[in-house]
């Protein structure tokens, strides 16, 4: 039966990400699938166990830790849509997961500014950026970004997006970026989180999902230190697990 939560969870899946989003009337998007299977025992934990029907996956960048594993899930689940920014993944881990969306026949589109996906019960996903061709780019600069809302509740998704990428967002942008959540760029890094960008988010949340003693190092210190300076609450999934959120439209609850 329908219901008037929307529920948003950032997945524990190591140096990666992913994140399950679950609409009032039940619809499913998973947000980047993180490195490897790990995303197949978080995501049991949140659908029913006879539930193998995924809406919409996003692969937000081509790099692994966004897409890899969607190759183990593509072959547990069927799924309606895949969302792509439209860079050329050259890897044969890549290859494969191309190859298996055309073998069970799933819709593909590009990602493309002004575009908003409607996933039931009044919550869609709307795509601030590509706004253009961006196949010759390099994958974290063609990251998606855009924006989760739901009544008056709102996520914002970075991908791996470096800090020309969001400053260009900002510039388009600055009036409607405002978002509740902030699922940090790039794991943290410190080539993410610009100050003017991360100032008109202005989140009370920052999601950063990592993996333990990753050989990156991160979140990177200077990126937690400019949360600390505009009062947003840095939440690491190393550190908490799978960090869960649930809105009636109107006011986000941490479970």
């Amino acid at each position: 039966m329908p219901s008037k939560t929307l529920t948003v969870a950032f997945l524990n899946v190591g140096q990666g990400d992913s994140i399950y989003i679950e609409s009032p009337t039940h619809q499913k998007m998973i947000i980047d699938g993180g490195p490897n299977g790990a995303v197949l025992s978080e995501i049991g934990k949140l659908m029913p166990w006879y539930d193998h029907y995924i809406d919409v996956i996003m692969i937000t960048n081509t790099d692994v830790d966004h897409y890899g594993g969607f190759i183990d899930l593509l072959r547990r689940y069927r799924v309606g849509l895949v969302i792509e920014p439209g860079t050329v993944g050259g890897s044969p881990s890549y290859r494969a997961l191309e190859d298996l969306i055309v073998q069970k026949n799933i819709k593909k589109i590009v990602a493309r500014r002004g575009q908003s996906i409607e996933i039931g019960g009044g919550a869609h996903f709307d795509v601030l950026f590509p706004d253009r061709d961006v196949s010759k780019l390099e994958t974290n600069n063609s990251s998606i970004i855009g924006q989760l809302v739901y009544g008056s509740s709102t996520v914002m998704f970075t991908g791996d997006a470096p800090v020309a990428t969001e400053n260009f967002v900002f510039l388009l942008d600055s009036g409607r970026v405002k978002s509740d959540i902030l699922k940090a760029g790039h794991h943290g890094s410190k080539t993410s989180a610009s100050e003017p960008f991360i100032s008109a988010v202005a989140p009370k949340y920052a999601v950063i999902s990592a993996g333990l003693n990753n050989k990156y190092g991160h979140p990177n210190q200077e990126t937690l230190d400019l949360f600390q300076k505009l009062n947003i609450i840095p939440l690491i999934t190393f550190k908490l697990g799978t960090i869960i959120f649930k809105t009636d439209g109107t006011l986000f609850i941490t479970k």
